[in-house]
């Protein structure tokens, strides 16, 4: 290939973390998190309100103990399991075709810088990966966002291509299969529990195609008026993940976390069925969190600890969560698909 022929840029996205566990770093990814309006949906005036005069001060310094429970030598595992996941693909990615960068939807290292390196490249074409496998409005939709806030500006635009979800990529299904078959292999479960981040359901309604949503069976199936509908893509996801792994339709449950604030989210919640396992009797229970590519503060310390400390609290035995992807070499090579597939 000419060393003059330009290349294809890949920019792959991540949700992003405080740059330290101080409360004043905490604090500062918090504001920019939350302010995002696809974040938290409410106009400008009282978003600010809420963030920054409620949220913010009273919630970081717990958050900030949070993130000491989960930081490491090697600072934020949802930063460094991003680089790891960039060093990993380098070697399998034609450099003379292509330029590889990473980035944070959030904090650092931001979009902004990623898609300078690559405007700088004089790319051709840009692919954007945001690494999160279903499609959310505050999520992917996001990234997209801000993308094309800052491609906006420039001169000259090159090709951009959004991949908004990869829910049923075979890759992406089979290495949860792989991770799931090791947790399995010297140990069984009475439940098999799917626990995805949570979204209010305004968010879900707002993108309803006809008045499809009703947020209930009309998840039962996947098709294309609810192919980007949250809800379907995660119960989907649940699917596609337990029949790889050959179990037990009755044994397989779907539930979302991370609730914030008093406006309903959708159902069913993780801590509502954590309740209903133990007066059930279920004792031994493995976990999967398909929402999310990197070890973080939401699986590790809130599925891993809180939960698991509240299962065994009211009569569980076993907690076991499945770690995330992180820079595993099937999903590596998922990564590699996506972004240098034709579409």
């Amino acid at each position: 290939m000419s060393q003059n022929k330009a290349k294809t840029g890949i920019l792959l996205v991540n949700l992003g973390t405080p740059d330290s566990t101080a409360t004043g770093d905490v604090r500062k990814y918090l504001r920019e998190f939350l302010m995002d309006g696809r974040v938290i949906d409410f106009p400008f005036i009282p978003r600010w309100m809420l963030v920054n005069l409620i949220i913010a001060p009273f919630r970081a310094p717990k958050s900030a103990g949070e993130y000491r429970k989960l930081w490491t030598e090697r600072g934020s595992p949802l930063l460094f399991h991003t680089q790891d996941l960039k060093e990993k693909l380098l070697p399998l990615i034609d450099h003379s075709k292509y330029q590889l960068e990473i980035a944070m939807r959030y904090q650092s290292p931001g979009i902004e810088e990623g898609l300078k390196a690559l405007n700088k490249a004089n790319v051709k074409e840009i692919v954007v990966l945001p690494l999160f496998p279903q499609y959310a409005s505050a999520t992917n939709g996001s990234v997209i966002d801000r993308v094309m806030e800052l491609a906006r500006t420039w001169q000259i635009i090159p090709n951009i291509r959004f991949i908004s979800n990869f829910v049923d990529h075979p890759l992406f299904l089979e290495a949860w299969a792989e991770l799931g078959k090791e947790m399995m292999a010297d140990q069984e479960y009475d439940r098999f529990l799917f626990s995805y981040h949570g979204l209010p359901e305004r968010q879900i309604r707002k993108g309803s195609v006809d008045g499809y949503c009703r947020l209930g069976d009309c998840c039962a199936h996947y098709t294309k008026k609810n192919q980007f509908c949250y809800r379907a893509q995660c119960f989907h996801t649940t699917r596609l993940i337990a029949e790889k792994l050959q179990l037990p339709q009755e044994k397989v449950v779907t539930c979302f976390q991370s609730r914030l604030g008093k406006d309903p989210w959708i159902k069913p919640y993780t801590e509502d069925l954590i309740r209903e396992m133990a007066a059930d009797g279920i004792k031994k229970v493995l976990v999967f969190s398909p929402a999310f590519v990197a070890d973080c503060l939401e699986t590790t310390v809130e599925v891993g600890e809180e939960y698991k400390e509240q299962f065994i609290e009211q009569g569980g035995e076993r907690w076991d969560l499945v770690p995330s992807l992180n820079s595993r070499d099937t999903w590596v090579h998922c990564v590699k698909d996506l972004v240098t597939s034709e579409p």
